[in-house]
């Protein structure tokens, strides 16, 4: 009885470690955004993802898009982010809103994400200026 239950504990510890790291995906992608990390954001990106940077919008593979976030940080040094808004209780489907502060204006981040196998990646990511 035991043997089994100890066996039943580490079947699922993979499985719950999973959903633990991508509870707070959000929460993570705010802190990348604040210190204008490309590379980590990129991370979390599908293999093609609609990028719509201000005016400019297209689907892009994940380097070219990790290229145009790190190019949008150059430009716009973020200085404090907020969480606005987020939906998890989906199975398949994250979204959030994020509020990056710059030294010149504040932006709205819009980050969809849907689940590929065990991980939720981005599919789309929207940087608008924030409307007051």
């Amino acid at each position: 009885m035991i043997r089994s239950l100890f066996l039943f504990f580490i079947a699922i510890t993979p499985i719950y470690r999973s959903l633990a790291m991508q509870a707070d995906i959000i929460d993570d992608l705010s802190a990348y955004f604040k210190a204008g990390n490309s590379k980590e954001i990129a991370k979390n990106f599908a293999p093609t993802i609609e990028l719509i940077i201000i005016d400019e919008e297209d689907v892009y593979s994940k380097a070219q898009g990790e290229q145009i976030l790190k190019d949008f940080f150059n430009k716009n040094q973020p200085v404090k982010t907020s969480i606005f808004h987020r939906i998890n209780n989906s199975q398949s489907y994250r979204f959030g809103v994020i509020l990056v502060s710059t030294s010149k204006e504040t932006y709205r981040v819009s980050i969809t994400m849907k689940k590929f196998n065990t991980a939720f990646l981005i599919t789309e990511l929207r940087i608008e200026p924030a409307k007051d």
